[in-house]
């Protein structure tokens, strides 16, 4: 797969729409030739402590952050309608069906296909047991600045999709 968008999301809390920061990288021909971030107002609005120890966002960070409705309008036309890829897809393909439904936004129709599936189907348990992203991108050789940073996590998802799919 040549062309796709590789996405990342990270959540507030527990619940799969509280979007605090989304990431995606475009790439075209195999190439990575754009890229886009935003930090996002979650909704319900507060932070697990959980969840904040994993990615290390708080209100703080988002208090004055666009909401996510703005934010996937804005980036609707960009995305061009290609396939999307993120690593543990059902993660977050989840969190953005949530969230475009409770901003009353139709979810994307493109497909979500998944470096972790493929990760699994395609690297034998005894050349690496974990197939986290990180696990992943140390075996490839891929670079993972910030590990649940979305612009990271997206960017290293989008080499293993490059690699995996």
């Amino acid at each position: 797969m040549d062309d796709f968008i590789a996405l990342d999301v990270e959540t507030a809390n527990g619940h799969r729409s509280s979007i605090c920061a989304i990431g995606a990288v475009k790439v075209r021909g195999g190439v990575i030739v754009d890229r886009r971030y935003s930090l996002v107002n979650p909704e319900p609005n507060w932070y697990s402590r959980m969840c904040t120890n994993v990615h290390g966002l708080s209100d703080e960070d988002t208090w004055n952050a666009p909401s996510f409705g703005t934010v996937w309008k804005d980036w609707c036309d960009w995305m061009e309608g290609l396939p999307l890829v993120a690593h543990n897809a059902v993660f977050d393909s989840g969190c953005i069906r949530a969230a475009c439904g409770v901003y009353g936004l139709e979810p994307p129709e493109q497909p979500f296909l998944c470096t972790l599936q493929a990760a699994r189907k395609n690297i034998s348990r005894g050349m690496l047991p974990s197939k986290s992203l990180d696990s992943l991108c140390d075996f490839f050789g891929i670079t993972l600045r910030h590990h649940h940073n979305a612009m990271d996590d997206a960017e290293a998802c989008a080499k293993l999709a490059i690699i995996l799919l």
